[in-house]
C-alpha cells in the first residue's frame, strides 16, 4: 500500500473536520521590531469556528524567500501561554526562546494557539473535548487539522521558501511535529522533542494518564503503531530527541521505533536521515538537544 493512501487513512481518523473554510482570510493586529526579527501578531481565519491567533516572526537574516519553521508549542499545563512559548522558554526548555534562537540562525517562524490555549484557553480542555465528542470531532484531530491550515498559510507568504519548511515542537509539539509531517509532504524537516511515544509500550505501562485527553484519537490502534506513522515521513529528514527517564515515552517503546523506522530509511537509502539521540534526562529539553536541533536545520534546511 503506497503511503498516500495510508496518509488518507490516518486523515480519516482525525473525526468530523471543517470543509467550509476554502480561503484563509488574515488580519494583522500588531507588528513590532525586535533585534533578530519582526513579529507580527496575526489572526488567522483556519477552521471557520474559531479565529486562531498567532505569531510570525520574520527573520531579519533571512533573505527575500525565508527558510522557515512551523512551530508547534508545549502543553505542560499551561494552559494560558500557549504560542508565548515562542517568545519566553517555559522551565523544561533551554532558554533563549525558540523563536529568538530560530531567526538568529535565519529561520522566520510560525506559531498558532492550539484549542484550549493561549488566548483560545477561555474554555478548559476537558470541555473543548467533551463537546467535540459529542459533535463527532476530536481534540486531536482538530488541532491537527488547525496546524494543517497553518501550513497552507505559511507556503501562501510572498516571504517564505515553500521549498523549506520544517516542523518542531516539544512534549505535544513534538506529537504535533511528527503528525503533521506524516500527513504532508510540504515540511522538508522533522524534529521532536520529549514525545515519540510508542502507543503500545504505553498501554504495556498501564501509562495512559501520564497524556492529556486531547492526545487520544478513536480508533487509531486498530490501524496505526506510532512507528507506522512516523514512517510516512520517510525518506525525508527526522530528528528525535528523547530522554531515557521520560515517562512520556516508554524506554522500551523508543527502542521499537528506533529499530523500525531504521528499516524503513534504509530500505529509502536514506539512512542518514533518521536520528533519535537519547539522554539520560527526563522531559527536559537540554542544551545538548537545542545544539542538535539547530545543527540538523542547518544541515537540512
Amino acid at each position: 500500500m503506497n503511503n498516500q493512501i495510508r496518509r488518507d487513512q490516518l486523515y480519516g481518523l482525525l473525526g468530523k473536520l471543517p470543509t467550509n473554510v476554502e480561503f484563509i482570510q488574515v488580519t494583522k493586529i500588531h507588528e513590532e521590531e525586535h533585534e533578530n526579527y519582526i513579529l507580527e501578531k496575526l489572526l488567522l481565519e483556519l477552521n471557520g469556528i474559531q479565529l486562531v491567533p498567532a505569531y510570525f516572526l520574520s527573520s531579519k537574516k533571512a533573505g527575500s524567500k525565508a527558510p522557515t519553521i512551523l512551530y508547534n508549542h508545549s502543553h505542560g499545563g499551561f494552559y494560558a501561554v500557549g504560542k508565548d512559548e515562542l517568545l519566553s522558554a517555559p522551565p523544561y526548555m533551554q532558554k533563549p526562546s525558540y523563536g529568538e534562537t530560530l531567526t538568529q540562525q535565519g529561520f522566520s517562524v510560525l506559531c498558532i494557539d492550539c484549542w484550549a490555549f493561549g488566548e483560545r484557553s477561555d474554555r478548559t480542555e476537558s470541555e473543548t473535548f467533551k463537546e467535540m465528542l459529542w459533535k463527532g470531532q476530536n481534540m486531536w484531530g482538530m488541532m491537527v487539522y488547525d496546524s494543517l491550515r497553518a501550513l497552507d498559510y505559511l507556503v501562501s507568504r510572498p516571504d517564505v521558501d515553500p521549498n523549506r519548511i520544517g516542523t518542531l515542537g516539544m512534549s505535544m509539539g513534538s506529537t504535533m511535529a511528527w503528525w503533521l509531517a506524516a500527513l504532508d509532504t510540504r515540511i522538508k524537516v522533522t524534529i521532536d522533542i520529549c514525545c515519540l511515544t510508542d502507543y503500545g509500550a504505553l498501554l504495556d505501562e498501564r501509562g495512559l494518564d501520564r497524556h492529556g485527553v486531547y492526545y487520544y484519537v478513536p480508533d487509531l490502534l486498530n490501524h496505526f503503531t506510532t512507528a507506522q506513522i512516523n514512517a510516512l515521513i520517510a525518506p525525508r529528514p527526522h530528528l528525535s530527541l528523547a530522554g531515557n527517564l521520560d515517562k512520556l515515552t516508554p524506554y522500551a517503546g523508543l527502542t521499537k521505533i528506533d529499530n523500525e523506522l531504521k528499516k524503513v530509511y534504509l530500505d529509502h537509502n536514506a539512512t542518514d536521515a533518521w536520528k533519535l539521540l537519547r539522554y539520560d534526562v527526563g522531559h527536559v529539553e537540554t542544551e545538548e538537544m537545542r545544539k542538535e536541533s539547530i545543527s540538523f536545520l542547518r544541515k537540512w534546511l
